[in-house]
Formats: C-alpha cells, sequence, structure tokens
C-alpha cells in the first residue's frame, strides 16, 4: 500500500497543495501550527472518511472558503487508484470518487487507502475513557470489513431512534410501543458489532503482548480482555446465541431504561481492560508502561492489516517521537523498515537520516 500523492484544495490552512511521496519514510518538518498534523489528518480522511481531530467538517475547510477538495492517487497490490473527497460549507453534502466516479458513500471506498494513525493522544488512550478505545476498533474495522461499517451505521442509526424514543416517550407514551422492533433490530446487528470485535482483539491481544514484552525486555507481561454486554458469556460464539444473550440484557434492564430516559445496554458501551503483571494498566500503570503498551498496541494493529490485506498499511506518526525518551524511539524506529511511513516533527536534524523529507510551512512546502 503507498501513497503516491496529495492535492488539496481549501483544506484546513492549505489553500492549495500540490506533493509527491517516496514508497518508504516521508518526514515531515516545520514548526508548530504549520499544517504537518493538517496534512496527516487529509490522509486519514481519505482512508477512513473522518477526521481524527474533529467530528465537524465544516472544521476541515479553510475559513472564507466555499469548499475544501482532497485527492489522493494511490498504489494498491499493482493497482492505480485515485480517491477524492470534496466538503462543502452549509448542509451540502460532501461529494465522494473512487478513479472519477461518485460514489453513494463511503461505505465503497474503504480499504481502498488502508492506514494506521500513531498521535500524541493515543499515549493516553489506555488511560482515557472508553469512548477512544471503541474509536481505534471502530477505525480499524471499518477499514478491513465491509460487513461491520455497515452494520455499525445501523447500530448507529437504531441507537438515535431508540434514545430519542426513551427520552421523549412521556410526552408521548404510544412511543414505547416501538421499543420491541428496536431492540430486536438493535440485538441483531449488537451481536454482529460484538462478534467482530471479539475476532479483532483477539488477535490484537495476541499481537500487542508479544510487542510488549519485547519492548520491556521479557520483564512485563500485558494482557487485553474485551469487555461487553455482561450477558454475553462468550463473544465468539455464534452470533444467534450473541443475539439471544442481548435481548435477555435489554429485557432485564427495559424498565431502568425507561425511567432513567438512557439507553443503558448495548456494544455501544464496549470496553477492552489492559492488565499488565496482572495489574490493570488504567489504574496502576506507569507513564512508561502506559507509553510502550500503547506503542505495541498500534504496532500489532499495523501488523493485523498487513496480514488480513496482503499490504503494509500506511503508518502515520504524528509528533509521536518527541513524546518519547531515546529507548522507545530507537524501538520505534526499528520497526519502520518495511511499509511506507509518515512522520511529523518539528525541525530536529537527527531524524532527517530517515528518508526524505518534506518542509512545511504556512501552509505549503517550503522549498529546500
Amino acid at each position: 500500500m503507498e501513497l503516491e500523492s496529495i492535492r488539496l484544495r481549501g483544506f484546513r490552512n492549505y489553500a492549495e497543495l500540490d506533493a509527491a511521496f517516496v514508497p518508504g519514510v516521508n518526514l515531515v518538518l516545520g514548526d508548530n501550527a504549520q499544517g504537518k498534523t493538517n496534512l496527516l489528518e487529509a490522509v486519514t480522511y481519505l482512508s477512513t472518511g473522518k477526521a481524527f481531530r474533529t467530528r465537524k467538517e465544516q472544521e476541515l475547510i479553510q475559513f472564507g472558503a466555499d469548499f475544501a477538495d482532497l485527492e489522493a492517487d494511490v498504489l494498491a497490490k499493482n493497482r492505480e487508484k485515485t480517491l477524492r473527497a470534496v466538503l462543502f460549507t452549509g448542509r451540502k453534502p460532501r461529494q465522494l470518487f473512487l478513479n472519477g466516479v461518485k460514489q453513494k458513500n463511503f461505505t465503497t471506498m474503504e480499504g481502498e487507502l488502508t492506514t494506521v494513525l500513531f498521535c500524541p493522544e493515543d499515549l493516553l488512550i489506555l488511560k482515557s475513557g472508553a469512548e477512544k478505545r471503541r474509536r481505534l476498533l471502530d477505525n480499524a474495522l471499518c477499514q478491513l470489513r465491509p460487513g461491520y461499517s455497515r452494520a455499525l451505521q445501523e447500530y448507529q442509526r437504531l441507537l438515535d431512534h431508540k434514545s430519542r424514543i426513551l427520552k421523549d416517550w412521556r410526552d408521548r407514551p404510544s412511543y414505547l410501543d416501538a421499543l420491541p422492533g428496536f431492540n430486536l433490530r438493535m440485538a441483531q446487528f449488537g451481536a454482529a458489532l460484538i462478534a467482530y470485535r471479539a475476532n479483532y482483539l483477539q488477535k490484537l491481544a495476541r499481537l500487542t503482548a508479544q510487542y510488549h514484552r519485547e519492548f520491556s525486555g521479557d520483564r512485563e507481561r500485558l494482557a487485553l480482555t474485551y469487555r461487553t454486554v455482561s450477558t454475553v458469556l462468550d463473544p465468539l460464539a455464534a452470533r444467534a446465541e450473541i443475539e439471544r444473550q442481548i435481548l435477555d440484557h435489554q429485557e432485564s434492564h427495559l424498565r431502568a431504561e425507561i425511567e432513567s430516559g438512557q439507553c443503558l445496554t448495548g456494544p455501544h458501551r464496549d470496553d477492552f481492560e489492559v492488565v499488565c503483571n496482572d495489574l490493570p494498566l488504567k489504574s496502576f500503570g506507569s507513564q512508561g508502561q502506559v507509553r510502550t503498551a500503547a506503542i505495541s498496541l498500534k504496532l500489532a494493529e499495523r501488523e493485523i492489516f498487513r496480514d488480513d490485506t496482503g499490504e503494509m498499511p500506511v503508518l502515520l506518526l504524528d509528533d509521536v517521537l518527541s513524546e518519547l525518551d531515546e529507548g522507545r524511539q530507537d524501538f520505534l524506529l526499528n520497526q519502520l523498515r518495511a511499509g511506507q511511513v509518515f512522520i511529523t516533527c518539528c525541525e530536529d536534524r537527527k531524524f532527517t537520516k530517515l528518508g526524505a523529507v518534506l518542509h512545511i510551512a504556512g501552509g505549503a512546502l517550503r522549498p529546500e
């Protein structure tokens, strides 16, 4: 998998950018607030259909511009492809194109450009709330499994409807008549999400433990455990069994949901726990252990992509080297011998020998 070039118009602080990249390491240098992270955000948007720093697409459009245009040339499995997204101000929906052909939604573009992003916030993902860890799973699985993406979208749609029913039923009691139907459909799609997540986490746990053991000099043992609906005894069981157990949980929480006006049960509350040397990392992990585990997690994610697709995903490292001590820097850099990598950092000559260098200043490439 290789990102050959990208063209940006009106995206973040880029009025206009045309950049070409090398297959190996691309080092993006520049002072703070010049556009280094914006460049990686454009790449991830074309890869996942989402920005990693905001949920508001309006924030991606340059101030004063009417639209943002992102286009990239990708080489995957010896085939050239062009991905494009055009974002508009106001309520006009975005337009998506694959090889010049307009797409109805991003689902048909998922997997065309696979990326693994590692940013400073990820160093704390194992200490933060469950939402960020769910997002980590969702971002990976949406790229790897189109069926997961469709199930996630439908589950979210059902969750939104059910949440409105639970919020408004006192004004309109008849709304409660629709709850059984929504619960059934949410159990069906929820079972699919749990099955996908459980299988992915099984691989992620094994590989993350291997990387962490090597990283720590065989001094630390790391384990990941999936936490989902409590009545789901085996998330790797048949989907029909998982669906039945979700329905049981919904039934036991029905009265509490109605009284609280909130949806209290389902895989939208999923999480995974990380344990280091038999102690929960979130509560007892040192800063070094947390950072080591986070790096191991991302390297494991990269390996799963390679094994699953047959190609190394594009690795995006956003200003993380400065957050790591020299030992962790060296371990991470030693893993970058294969595949295409983008590394953003400030002007630091220590890393310029890694590969091609692009200087960014004021939302533009600066000539050498």
